[in-house]
């Protein structure tokens, strides 16, 4: 991991200050090509931030463009470097003020995300306490659902995964519909048909669309996946940014509509939890800001009587997500729980359906393999 770059003090005057952050991206090909409604890839980018600070080292890292690494050298250290490692709301405000030229949302929000994720896993580790611990547990573990079933899987490779997660004890599941912009209902409601024949009926089946209906249509494939095969949690069945049409879905059908996987910041969420526009919102501590802004997410949604969800990322968002009393699950997301495990010691696996953070590990407990993520780095 090379060094990119130093700055003025964000807060200063500190005992033990941000001396350095360190920012890499990976590549990692996905075990074979996938697609949801929207969207194909055949690899996923990871970009890891490293924060120093005295005799710690905090880690945190995003799913992004390899463009995320770039920033934290050129805008983002220069706003957090030599401010008080303890003082991350602060070095959080920094960061989004450096990159008011640019733009928050999208790539910058993910850069913000991972350096604030290294700041708070620094500052637990100087203290000697667990994440969880710090932020103050609401629950001992929180509820998964196993994810995947893209549209690109044939009915084989998705019975095989359904299966899977229930050899783990996971009791939901969710698949991707909406396929090519919803353009083969037929194949979409064949696919919830399979799920349901595979995982019985004692299983909570989910499906997402990511954006890929129309209003109408997503009403209509919605009830009939309802009357039929009891679908339970409608994700994104029309885009995130639309918030009329996910009332209206909302309101027409009967299973829970969720959304907000893409929001960047705590401000992108209000519109949607006080238009009343979901069930669950949905937060992705590695795109909305970090470790800050996904409890800011949370506590607005919570004074709304609205649960939230962790997208993605399951061993990150496990150490957050149990300091939230309005927690619903976790998204156990086939790549990142892949990833996870192929270049970080310390994950979590699955018991009954739940991840229980370890709270006998400083931070969030989780470190890279640097000599086995080597041959994915791609800057």
């Amino acid at each position: 991991m090379a060094e990119v770059g130093s700055g003025r003090a964000g807060a200063g005057g500190s005992d033990v200050a941000v001396s350095e952050l360190e920012a890499a991206a990976y590549e990692i090909p996905t075990d074979q090509p996938e697609a949801d409604g929207t969207l194909a890839w055949t690899s996923t980018v990871m970009v890891v931030v490293k924060a120093h600070a005295g005799p710690v080292v905090g880690l945190g890292w995003t799913y992004a463009s390899s463009a995320a690494a770039t920033l934290v050298g050129e805008k983002l250290a220069g706003a957090v470097v030599g401010g008080d490692v303890m003082d991350v709301q602060a070095a959080n405000d920094a960061m989004r003020r450096a990159c008011r030229n640019l733009g928050q949302p999208g790539v910058a929000a993910c850069a913000i995300s991972a350096v604030d994720i290294a700041l708070w896993d620094a500052k637990a580790r100087l203290l000697d306490v667990a994440l969880s611990r710090l932020l103050g547990r609401a629950r001992p573990e929180v509820p998964v659902y196993g994810s995947g079933g893209f549209t690109t899987y044939d009915d084989e490779t998705t019975r095989a995964q359904l299966e899977g997660w229930a050899e783990k004890d996971i009791p939901r599941v969710k698949i991707k519909i909406g396929e090519s912009w919803g353009a083969d209902e037929r194949r979409d409601l064949h696919r919830v048909e399979l799920a349901r024949r595979v995982v019985g009926d004692d299983v909570e089946l989910f499906v997402d669309a990511n954006g890929g209906y129309t209003r109408k249509q997503a009403v209509r494939v919605g009830r009939a996946m309802d009357e039929r095969w009891g679908v339970s949690w409608f994700e994104e069945p029309v885009s995130s940014n639309d918030l009329t049409g996910l009332r209206e879905v909302r309101d027409q059908c009967a299973m829970d509509v969720a959304a907000g996987e893409y929001g960047w910041s705590p401000w992108y969420f209000a519109p949607m939890i006080t238009a009343g526009a979901v069930d669950c919102v949905q937060v992705d501590v590695t795109r909305c800001g970090g470790v800050t802004d996904w409890l800011a997410v949370a506590h607005t949604a919570h004074a709304h009587q609205l649960q939230v969800s962790g997208h993605c990322a399951p061993n990150l968002h496990a150490q957050v997500a149990v300091a939230a009393p309005n927690l619903r699950h976790l998204e156990y997301f086939h790549d990142h729980v892949r990833i996870e495990e192929l270049l970080f010691d310390g994950t979590l696996r699955p018991d009954h359906g739940a991840l229980r953070p370890r709270v006998d590990d400083p931070g969030h407990g989780l470190s890279l393999r640097d000599a086995d993520a080597e041959r994915f780095r791609i800057g």
